[in-house]
């Protein structure tokens, strides 16, 4: 029988950049001694499966789950070979990432990769707490090509302060880092395609530097991109992002507030961004802050908000 929400196992990422934030913002549980950057929350990808826990499907991959039950899963025109289209992750930058960019269509059918769109919601952000996205205006391809080759990179770049709740769009061809100091759910392509332009002089966990790729880079970046902003946090419902790839919405609840949903409209992610929630699932009755949950295609769950709580409701990505 379909269950009404499937929850997956974390799949944990250790990074150079990383820290602990994830045990001590979300409760987390992580391996001991690693420096842990990312956790993969709903992933179909060959090298990283998502594994249900908890209900009557424990244990089984999402890419099972799709290849066996397709149309509940994501409705009667989804194919059961094709990937899940979304992954989730939450980030854990204890310092900063490095400077990169994600391939656009048309380039990454050139190198050889995964086009990459992604939203970047701010759970936590220390002071000073910043992103980097775009460059800043009057930066041309010229000074950029410059300013790198004398590593000089980062007066050029747009470096902006970030505060909880903000959220910011990131269009593949746009250049961007994340700064020191921020937990950020990541909503994204299916895609692990990354390029890095520069790396601040920094060394992997291995004592080297890590590797760069700054002639695909450089055939990827948005030189129009100058100066994005973020989307301020509030109170009411709004649309974080909407593109071909997903569109998200961020929903807030008071306390005692339902959200419903109706079968067989689409496919859905719900993330937990604040707050808790109640279900009418026996298997997960209780999503605390942090929990990434999918909506099957067939499924009509009811949520419940135990104290003032805040959503992400990704949808719009479950094309045939």
């Amino acid at each position: 029988m379909l269950p009404k929400l499937l929850r997956f196992a974390p799949i944990y990422q250790e990074r150079v950049w990383g820290g602990r934030a994830l045990a001590d913002a979300l409760g987390r549980k992580l391996p001991a001694g690693h420096p842990i950057g990312e956790s993969w929350e709903i992933v179909d990808r060959p090298e990283a499966q998502s594994c249900v826990t908890g209900g009557p499907w424990h244990g089984r991959t999402l890419r099972e789950l799709l290849e066996h039950e397709a149309e509940a899963m994501m409705g009667p025109r989804w194919k059961a070979r094709k990937p899940f289209p979304i992954l989730v992750k939450w980030l854990d930058a204890r310092e900063r990432l490095s400077l990169q960019v994600h391939p656009p269509v048309a380039a990454a059918k050139k190198l050889g990769g995964e086009p990459k769109t992604e939203n970047w919601y701010i759970a936590e952000a220390a002071p000073g707490g910043a992103l980097i996205a775009g460059l800043k205006r009057g930066v041309t391809r010229e000074k950029f090509e410059t300013a790198l080759r004398e590593q000089k990179l980062e007066p050029l770049v747009h470096r902006f302060p970030v505060h909880p709740g903000e959220s910011l769009f990131v269009p593949s061809g746009r250049l961007h880092a994340i700064d020191a100091g921020l937990l950020i759910l990541e909503i994204q392509q299916n895609s692990d395609t990354t390029y890095r332009v520069y790396d601040w002089g920094r060394v992997g966990l291995d004592g080297q530097p890590r590797k760069l790729h700054v002639a695909e880079s450089l055939q990827c970046i948005d030189f129009s991109d100058v100066e994005p902003a973020v989307l301020p946090a509030g109170k009411k419902e709004t649309t974080l992002a909407q593109c071909p790839q997903f569109i998200i919405r961020r929903v807030p609840l008071a306390k005692g507030a339902e959200l419903k949903f109706a079968a067989n409209e689409q496919p859905r992610i719900i993330s937990v961004a604040k707050g808790c929630l109640t279900t009418d699932d026996p298997s997960h009755s209780k999503l605390e802050h942090g929990t990434n949950i999918f909506v099957p295609y067939a499924s009509s769950p009811c949520f419940k908000a135990t104290e003032p709580s805040v959503l992400l409701v990704t949808d719009g990505f479950a094309s045939p």
